[in-house]
């Protein structure tokens, strides 16, 4: 009986392909990346926490500013008068071009006569032997004059309400140097939240494939309405 050769094994296509296997990631590389991915996420919590409250009153008064028109304010005018003692009057500087505001002696007197303190606000110096100081404020109007002549000082206040108020407050109106410094201190921390989250958005990215569709459509939104809504 003729013997019968053995057949030889079949090796399989997957066994023939070696498998390549991607290198390790060295382990400098790996903690300079987890040092970076953790100091992103620290300035990004440290930065929406800082700007936290003052987001919140931004996106508020952005609602309130434009509806302004369908929110309804009454005026309120308050109407004050009084008279310095002559004395005070006479040690007024000369009328000039000069906007200096009144002396400290004498703002402290207005302010014992009316409701209003006109200290450190700029004074309008007229020929006419009139003093005139503007006080306008965040949702409010005033004034104060004196009359150079006769001592007498009338004043004026104009309120209109808190949603005027914070309004003023978001577009930076008669609001002084703190809150000028504060809006600016206030956009930093908005930049540094936004950028860190976009650095995060890339690195996460990978995983969540919607991330730059929804990004893209954030910047394409505002800027078609702008190109073919506005006019």
């Amino acid at each position: 009986m003729e013997a019968v050769e053995a057949a030889e094994p079949v090796a399989s296509p997957r066994a023939a392909t070696p498998s390549v296997r991607k290198p390790a990631e060295p382990r400098k590389s790996r903690k300079v990346r987890a040092f970076w991915v953790k100091q992103l996420h620290t300035w990004h919590w440290i930065s929406a926490a800082v700007s936290l409250a003052a987001m919140l009153l931004f996106s508020v008064t952005g609602l309130t500013l434009n509806h302004a028109a369908s929110i309804a304010a009454e005026p309120v005018v308050t109407q004050s008068s009084g008279r310095l003692p002559m004395a005070l009057v006479e040690s007024l500087p000369a009328a000039g071009d000069s906007h200096a505001p009144l002396p400290g002696k004498v703002a402290q007197a207005v302010a014992k006569v009316v409701p209003l303190d006109p200290a450190g606000f700029a004074a309008d110096w007229s020929d006419e032997g009139e003093v005139y100081v503007a006080m306008p404020g965040p949702g409010r109007d005033a004034w104060v004059s004196i009359d150079r002549t006769t001592g007498a000082v009338s004043a004026e206040r104009t309120g209109r309400g808190w949603i005027s108020y914070v309004n003023d407050l978001h577009k930076g109106r008669n609001t002084g140097s703190a809150w000028f410094w504060f809006i600016d201190v206030f956009a930093v921390a908005c930049l540094v939240f936004t950028i860190t989250g976009l650095v995060l958005l890339q690195l996460h990215a990978k995983h969540r494939p919607s991330t730059w569709p929804l990004v893209g459509l954030s910047l394409a939104i505002p800027v078609v309405i702008a190109l073919f809504f506005i006019h």
